[in-house]
């Protein structure tokens, strides 16, 4: 028992010295999810002719129900940021937007709120959900 609380009170210590410089937390690697990182952020819109050709065939996808390219195209979207209004976890659901030349899913997505096929609920962020524009027509 006393061996287990020297043990942690190294732990502790070590944690302490590892984390010397202002501002540091020993438990900095943790995510903190109480405070929005991005308080300040406003939504703002986008008309949907505005949007790139491939954010409009994204959004059709999204109102046929599908097939989507991309395997994670329809998961759940955290709203982690919280950039977009508060609503219950999977209110949310996101989908890639195809950015021509990438090798990867790119930064472009759509993020839709509601039920499934609803596209008059959506985001379309081109910096991958650091900011959003909501889609109007």
């Amino acid at each position: 028992m006393a061996r287990n609380r020297l043990w942690i009170k190294g732990v502790l210590i070590g944690a302490a010295a590892l984390c010397a410089w202002p501002g540091c937390v020993p438990h900095a690697w943790a995510r903190d999810y109480s405070a929005p990182a991005a308080a300040s952020v406003e939504v703002g819109t986008i008309a949907l002719a505005q949007l790139p050709r491939e954010a409009v065939n994204t959004l059709n996808l999204i109102a046929a129900g599908g097939p989507y390219p991309y395997e994670k195209d329809g998961i759940v979207f955290g709203n982690y940021e919280r950039v977009l209004p508060a609503h219950r976890r999977g209110y949310y659901h996101e989908y890639t937007v195809s950015t021509p030349r990438a090798r990867n899913r790119g930064a472009r997505r759509i993020v839709c709120g509601g039920p499934p096929r609803r596209t008059d609920n959506c985001y379309y962020s081109d910096d991958h959900y650091t900011s959003f524009n909501r889609i109007v027509e």
